[in-house]
């Protein structure tokens, strides 16, 4: 946005109003210009110099404007359009009238789009000579075989005007029986119907399309359909300057590259809160809503102290620290009532973890959930996400007598999974789960978690790998595949 415009406009761009009724505000004489009436609406105005008030309030002007979108199906990539709804259209009717989304998606195709008024940056995003990665999940009519991936990874004849440049195709699941596929591919590039043409190349046809990232920016698993949030700020700063950002699936320790993740892995076994779903704010509201129930203010240091330990031993520490009357089930049973409606409702699944665990299905890896929650609140959040299939054993903080960081969970699940510890592969969010992994000589993969932010340091000193999401296991750097 150049800093230097006509007056109307950059009011009508502020929401202030329609150029029509800004030019009736600025002759009524309600403008003023460093603190002179405005002359017209055609006066030019510095935005990043000029002060200027509208009805005696000063107009704030905010340069570039950055959202994430989860674009629905059935609405047009553009800015605006007579006769259909576009992705700009979606948002907030106050926003800026300059806004425009980085590059585009078929009418049909879902997923990860960026509305913003930043054309240089849009640009760098979209410029073929910056190869910027795209991971899309596709549903696809078809078997996809191990020669479409070595076809896909070699650079693709698509027709005479296309050949694709190479790109990684990850098959999740195959059905002979149903004749489908689901599957991960990664490009570089975003030819017309690129994707959908790369798979009819290969005689299969895309029924579902949706992209997950777009460089180092995943969606956020928690914006629904049509729904949209601003960009942080380090999410701005990773698109502006991605050699700074990590490379998706890079291990920051350096001990192993990500496609060995799973080599010499018999078993993979999931925490729950915060690594497999977001929900570690959860317990902090309900402790805080339980604890009032009794006129008791929640200590600052409360979270630390019950990190990791299970449930019956948090319940404990409740009645012998706060003095609560209760018993102990009386206490677990409250919770698990507060909890349920927070857990099924308002709890996402962890970024990728849904692909993931077909994948690991795929893939005939056994999986277990080692969780220090109760065991009638895990089920409920199994089953309300539609994912207990993916997992032979569940083993809870009410089966074993330590929690994190002793080892006693984890190497109860490898002993379900019928596994060698040393052939397990463990997926955790805090250090004290991190640090029960390794008691009991298994390797781990920290998962960030907005929750233990703050600990990301020490989780990528005690892990083997670290994860933003589950989608960083899938993605590798182009060099890799030739």
């Amino acid at each position: 946005m150049k800093s230097l415009v006509r007056l109307d406009k950059y009011l009508a761009d502020m929401g202030i109003g329609t150029r029509s009724q800004v030019k009736e505000k600025i002759r009524r004489g309600l403008v003023t210009v460093n603190g002179a009436l405005a002359k017209g609406p055609e006066q030019k105005v510095d935005t990043q110099k000029d002060t200027i008030l509208c009805d005696g309030a000063q107009v704030g002007y905010v340069h570039y404007e950055y959202y994430m979108l989860n674009k629905p199906s059935g609405v047009l990539s553009a800015a605006r359009d007579k006769h259909a709804k576009t992705v700009v259209d979606l948002i907030d009717e106050k926003k800026r009238k300059d806004l425009f989304p980085a590059g585009r998606l078929d009418k049909d195709t879902q997923g990860l789009l960026i509305i913003t008024n930043d054309g240089p940056l849009a640009h760098e995003l979209l410029s073929p000579k910056k190869h910027v990665s795209k991971v899309y999940y596709a549903r696809v009519e078809g078997c996809v075989s191990s020669q479409d991936v070595r076809d896909f990874a070699c650079g693709l004849k698509v027709d005479e005007e296309l050949t694709a440049r190479p790109a990684r195709l990850t098959v999740i699941h195959v059905s002979a029986e149903e004749n489908i596929s689901e599957v991960l591919i990664e490009i570089q590039e975003g030819k017309f119907h690129q994707v959908k043409r790369m798979f009819q190349a290969v005689g299969k046809t895309v029924t579902f399309l949706k992209r997950l990232t777009m460089g180092p920016l995943h969606l956020d698993p928690g914006l629904l359909p049509g729904q949209y949030r601003s960009l942080t700020e380090d999410e701005i700063r990773s698109l502006k300057h991605p050699e700074e950002a990590a490379r998706p699936g890079s291990l920051e320790n350096g001990r192993l590259k990500d496609n060995d993740l799973l080599m010499d892995v018999d078993a993979v076994i999931f925490d729950l809160d915060g690594t497999l779903i977001d929900s570690m704010g959860v317990w902090e509201s309900i402790d805080e809503e339980y604890l009032g129930r009794f006129g008791i203010p929640m200590p600052e240091d409360l979270q630390e102290a019950i990190s990791g330990i299970s449930v019956t031993q948090t319940a404990i520490y409740f009645k012998e620290t706060f003095g609560i009357s209760d018993s102990i089930q009386e206490i677990i049973s409250d919770w698990n009532d507060m909890a349920m409606e927070h857990y099924t409702n308002r709890a996402p699944l962890k970024g990728g973890a849904l692909l993931f665990l077909k994948y690991l299905k795929h893939r005939q890896i056994p999986c277990a959930i080692a969780t220090s929650n109760s065991r009638d609140l895990t089920r409920a959040v199994l089953e309300s996400h539609g994912i207990t299939r993916y997992f032979q054993a569940v083993v809870t903080g009410e089966d074993i007598h330590k929690g994190k960081p002793e080892p006693d969970v984890y190497l109860e699940a490898a002993a379900r999974l019928d596994a060698r510890p040393s052939r397990c592969l463990v997926f955790e969010d805090i250090p004290y789960g991190i640090m029960a992994a390794a008691r009991a000589g298994m390797g781990c993969a920290a998962v960030f978690d907005t929750f233990s932010a703050g600990e990301d340091d020490e989780k990528r000193r005690l892990a083997d790998y670290y994860i933003r999401d589950y989608l960083d296991i899938f993605n590798q750097t182009y060099e890799e595949l030739k």
